[in-house]
């Protein structure tokens, strides 16, 4: 990985004692470059139309936008690239909204350094990350708002749900189960049927604490 192009990654917190940390902690490795800083989701997303990185780091609890607000409108303006909330804010349906609007993963600021590290790595790889607390917060709402168990569903549902969980996109999970994609889609249309979740990383967070 240290041979590859660096990958780029937008900081945005109103506090600049976080921001400076961040930056002095991902600037330790070679694979990781921050090329912007912002203070609030207004700036951000500014920022991210202009520089598209390849990761934005938000703040939940900042001004003009916040996290959850500058997340939802970055999807509107149609950025692709991965989006991370990291924030003091545990809030059921803040991370409920983080999951709904497209976030690749939403920590806690409470976690060990070299962590981060990897969670970053994580989610540039495909994956979604999610506080272990919160994981299980986000699925015990699931849960109980649809009331549904794997059992639901048949093996290969699972099989496609678990792969989901890892990131993986439909055509790559075609390739490894060695069906089609349209295949794969309708697989992925049934387990969120049988769920009862509205999306492919309400889905990711469901199987991370169901499924083991």
């Amino acid at each position: 990985m240290n041979d590859a192009t660096p990958y780029t990654l937008l900081l945005a917190d109103d506090h600049p004692m976080m921001r400076r940390a961040l930056r002095q902690l991902i600037e330790l490795e070679s694979d990781l470059v921050v090329v912007a800083e912002a203070n609030n989701g207004l700036e951000a997303c500014a920022l991210v139309e202009r520089l598209q990185p390849d990761l934005v780091v938000l703040d939940n609890n900042m001004p003009e936008l916040n996290g959850v607000e500058a997340l939802k409108r970055l999807r509107d303006q149609g950025y692709t690239g991965r989006i991370l909330l990291f924030t003091v804010s545990d809030a059921e349906q803040d991370v409920r909204d983080a999951m709904r609007f497209g976030a690749n993963g939403y920590l806690l600021k409470d976690m060990e350094p070299e962590l981060l590290i990897d969670r970053l790595r994580e989610v540039l790889a495909g994956g979604l990350v999610v506080s272990p607390s919160l994981t299980t917060v986000l699925a015990q709402a699931l849960r109980a708002s649809h009331g549904a168990s794997s059992m639901d569903l048949t093996e290969r549902e699972r099989q496609v749900l678990k792969m989901i969980a890892g990131g993986l996109s439909n055509k790559m999970i075609g390739s490894r189960l060695g069906i089609t994609e349209g295949t794969v889609k309708v697989h992925v249309k049934n387990l969120l049927h049988k769920l009862g979740l509205r999306s492919r990383v309400e889905a990711a967070v469901w199987a991370l604490a169901n499924l083991r």
